[in-house]
């Protein structure tokens, strides 16, 4: 009996791989979710540094033409956080690309990298405001304006502290891509899904698919970490 149950589940494991080359959707499915994540991950850190920027500006000073647009970053943040990342992808999928001709990956990427922003903009805020306040006195003192002091001295500083953060942002975007798929991005939960379909037995193929996210996810936390120790031994000497 065990040895019969043994030899179903490697016969479903066997057709979810081999037949029909199988294990190239899960490679090409990688590929996809890598490369979403990537990008995605590369537009959030600009949207999020810009956005960081512009709430500290706003934060320190009294004009009234940058406190405007710290609150647009404020609404923006509120949004993106207090809303599913599911609805905000089918969003900006029907009603910003709204072309047939529409390449999914892009509204993907592009999605994810908005959602990303937000995220990071707290995280790059919060490494701004633990530079010491100093460092901004000092700058403004050598004649440099706020935002080159904010550009040369500041952000350079703070990036340095915040690099392990905005690594499990990558780490916890590549988990979040999974849901592309309801956009038809084939990704590796897509093609996970689509085997299941033509094996007729889903669990395999998703089993796999979460084997593969799992071993993406511990090789990346092992990276994380080790540039973690590099960066702490750095600051040593």
């Amino acid at each position: 009996m065990i040895f019969e149950k043994l030899l179903s589940v490697y016969e479903a494991f066997y057709n979810a791989i081999v037949p029909e080359r199988r294990y190239l959707a899960y490679i090409n499915g990688l590929k996809i979710t890598l490369v979403i994540s990537l990008f995605a991950v590369l537009l959030g850190v600009a949207i999020g540094v810009v956005v960081a920027v512009v709430k500290v500006c706003g934060a320190h000073t009294r004009s009234s033409l940058m406190r405007f647009p710290a609150k647009l970053c404020d609404i923006y943040i509120a949004v993106i956080r207090g809303t599913p990342l599911m609805v905000q992808l089918l969003i900006i999928y029907n009603l910003i690309f709204t072309s047939r001709n529409t390449n999914p990956i892009l509204v993907g990427t592009v999605c994810f990298g908005i959602n990303s922003g937000a995220y990071v903009a707290e995280i790059v805020r919060a490494g701004i405001n633990a530079v010491d306040i100093g460092q901004m006195e000092a700058g403004r003192s050598l004649g440099f304006p706020w935002l080159q002091t904010m550009w040369y001295i500041i952000l350079p500083q703070a990036i340095k502290n915040i690099l392990p953060a905005l690594g499990n942002e990558f780490i916890t975007l590549v988990k979040e891509t999974s849901v592309a798929s309801v956009i038809a991005v084939n990704d590796l939960t897509k093609n996970a899904q689509y085997i299941g379909s033509r094996t007729w037995d889903l669990i395999p193929p998703l089993l796999i698919a979460a084997a593969i996210y799992l071993v993406i996810v511990v090789l990346l936390s092992r990276l994380l970490g080790a540039f973690e120790r590099r960066l702490a031994k750095g600051d040593r000497h």
